[in-house]
């Protein structure tokens, strides 16, 4: 369900290949006043049943590290945002990230990147890690993925993997406008998942994450509440903070994120920031706390 057609792989090869030297070049002649962005990417599940269109497989996910651990320096989601902060330029970085939590991501994936000690921010639905439900998407499609326990979350904090919050309850945060419910949805669950794995948790990813999931409220709680980021989906990059010009300041407390899928060649395209879509941000937010 979640591969590409044959002849839609060979297209997108093509076009990788082809544009190469041009992506190359706006990375070389990137100056300290214009900077490169940063990308960032996020996961959703890990698991050999192809079972939805987020879902990839442990073979094309091992593939994927591998060729990004040989193009790319790969730096925990702090790292990156101070890099987009302070326009901090040297060889290509890349940061990963995970969405909702799935169960299925500790049998191979997330061993594998303690193993080789790849940084990596795991986004997760409290209530779903609570009552041990699956998400309510995945029944919707008829897909059984257990959501990550409790200890599982420890196991992994304890492993060096950053644990962050994705709303108590998986809901879309676009057009709520009761701040009582906001809070509920981003501040309660951070402070749970302190009291819980005895750590604190820094960033705040919204769910769905398009451009109209985006709630302006929701960053302002998040950043009076003491997150030190929130981060979307919907295709965006990172540029440095003072581009372009009328970027607003402290523009870093919000990551924008790439998604991957089941496909190797996609994930190149995006990851060497494909021409077609590394455009200006869409949705500014100005915490002049985080800049």
């Amino acid at each position: 369900m979640s591969t590409i057609s044959p002849w839609k792989t060979a297209i997108l090869t093509a076009y990788y290949h082809a544009s190469r030297p041009q992506r190359w070049l706006k990375r070389r002649k990137a100056r300290p006043a214009d900077g490169a962005p940063m990308p960032v990417l996020f996961y959703h599940r890990i698991a050999d049943d192809d079972a939805s269109s987020w879902t990839v497989t442990n073979k094309t996910f091992d593939r994927q590290i591998k060729w990004l651990r040989a193009n790319f320096e790969i730096v925990s989601l702090a790292e990156a945002q101070r890099r987009i902060r302070e326009k901090i330029l040297g060889p290509p970085a890349i940061s990963i990230t995970f969405d909702d939590g799935y169960s299925e991501n500790c049998r191979r994936a997330i061993p594998y990147l303690v193993k080789h000690k790849i940084p990596c921010t795991y986004f997760v639905t409290l209530k779903n890690v609570l009552d041990g439900s699956p998400f309510e998407h995945d029944v919707a499609m008829g897909i059984n993925a257990p959501p990550n326990t409790m200890e599982q979350l420890r196991a992994m904090s304890d492993a060096g993997i950053e644990i962050g919050t994705h709303c108590h309850n998986h809901i879309d945060l676009g057009g709520i406008s009761d701040e009582r419910i906001l809070y509920d949805e981003v501040v309660v669950p951070r402070e749970r998942l302190e009291k819980e794995l005895q750590k604190p948790v820094r960033y705040f990813a919204f769910p769905y994450a398009q451009y109209m999931n985006l709630n302006s409220k929701v960053f302002r709680i998040a950043a009076d509440a003491g997150y030190e980021g929130v981060v979307s989906g919907y295709g965006g990059y990172n540029w440095p903070a003072n581009w372009p010009a009328n970027r607003p300041a402290g523009d870093p407390f919000h990551i924008e994120r790439v998604p991957v899928d089941n496909d190797i060649i996609r994930l190149k395209n995006r990851a060497t920031i494909d021409p077609r879509t590394a455009r200006p941000p869409r949705f500014r937010f100005c915490n002049t706390s985080s800049g």
